[in-house]
């Protein structure tokens, strides 16, 4: 398949994200694999990118894609991936170091250690109910909140990488503030699957209750009560284990609310909070608060607004050896993809699903477009 020498790609443009044609095709290193996107998902890391300036402009945005492989890296392993191979995986989309590639465009370079093979082929469907990943919109869906979660489990947690022991791994129980998020639903699917901890607790609407339980939550408690915090605290006072799936100031403060009282207590964010988001009144020496930042994944240093996160060889390889040890239960159907609502327009759909997920117009599905 010949490669053209430029494509249509979405682009920062001032505050926006913008659809631009004529941008130069990305190249790949001797690991990399060149894709023709099939399709792409969108996060809320896409529009912070954008509205915190956190990406240069003109640079690609996008992180969760899916495609054909078109190209392959020369010292890529053949029997791992060959031009043909449809596959999934994350890139740094607006990144400062990396700006001409992204998901959002007609070909993304991926990183063939943070690649995936699947089979997979085009959804004819513009709703996609939850369930086993053959396609390629549910397989875009995956990345940033799959890898996010096995990192949590795994590096944060430390969760060995075991399927269904007998016994908890924690006597004890977590907490997943967000469970309907994307990373709180696979946060659930793998908790379970590892068999983690003696509960999962998940806070999150109403509504989501059964799709939650259905993936292993043991109890839900619904965020719009206004006393949620005083029910969760008055059956589980002292949870040590506690995720911010949503990760913004106010939800931060409240989970931090819900910890374990006495027992050393750790709660996970997904921006780069700390304490100093908490108000000192409520701080507590048994508390820590601890992160991930799945960009460490590509092994090198991220610049990252006004900080420059440092590169971690060993966070990579947590990601890597995470990623061979769940792709045989993505193509046995064990885990599955969350819920997804499908735009048809391809790239012209970027500035609308980017703005759905800032405003919080989607609930408990991934917003995924097709090319």
């Amino acid at each position: 398949m010949a490669v053209p020498e430029t494509i249509k790609a979405v682009v920062i443009e001032g505050d926006k994200p913008v659809v631009k044609l004529n941008v130069e095709t990305p190249k790949i290193g001797k690991e990399g694999l060149l894709i023709k996107v099939k399709a792409a998902a969108g996060n809320p890391t896409d529009w912070k990118h954008i509205a915190y300036k956190i990406g240069p402009q003109g640079a690609i945005s996008g992180c969760d894609v899916a495609g054909e492989v078109v190209k392959v890296g020369s010292e890529v392993d053949k029997s791992d991936f060959q031009v043909g191979d449809t596959v999934f995986g994350l890139v740094h989309g607006s990144s400062v170091k990396f700006p001409g590639n992204g998901a959002f465009a007609e070909y993304s370079a991926l990183d063939s250690k943070l690649a995936v093979k699947l089979p997979l082929k085009q959804a004819s469907s513009s709703t996609l109910p939850e369930g086993p990943v053959t396609t390629f919109e549910a397989a875009a869906s995956l990345p940033v909140s799959l890898f996010t979660a096995g990192a949590v489990l795994e590096d944060n947690f430390k969760n060995k990488q075991v399927w269904e022991p007998k016994e908890p791994q924690h006597d004890f129980p977590i907490l997943i503030w967000g469970g309907a998020t994307g990373v709180g639903q696979f946060l659930i699917q793998l908790a379970k699957r590892f068999h983690g901890y003696t509960k999962i607790i998940a806070v999150a609407s109403k509504k989501h209750e059964q799709i939650l339980k259905e993936y292993g939550a043991d109890e839900l408690f619904d965020y719009h009560d206004k006393d949620v915090i005083e029910q969760i605290k008055s059956r589980y006072p002292e949870i040590p284990h506690l995720v911010d799936a949503v990760s913004n100031e106010d939800t931060i403060k409240q989970v931090y609310k819900v910890a374990a009282d006495t027992k050393p207590a750790r709660l996970v964010q997904l921006m780069t909070m700390s304490e100093e988001n908490i108000p000192k009144a409520d701080r507590r020496s048994n508390v820590t608060i601890d992160g991930t930042l799945l960009y460490q994944a590509t092994g090198y240093e991220v610049p990252f607004g006004s900080i420059t996160i440092p590169a971690s060889p060993e966070y990579r390889e947590t990601i890597i050896n995470f990623l061979k040890f769940i792709r045989p239960k993505l193509v046995s159907g064990e885990i599955h993809h969350i819920p997804i609502k499908v735009y048809k327009d391809g790239l012209e759909d970027v500035p609308e699903v980017l703005e759905a997920i800032k405003t919080g117009k989607n609930s408990g599905e991934k917003l995924v477009i097709a090319l």
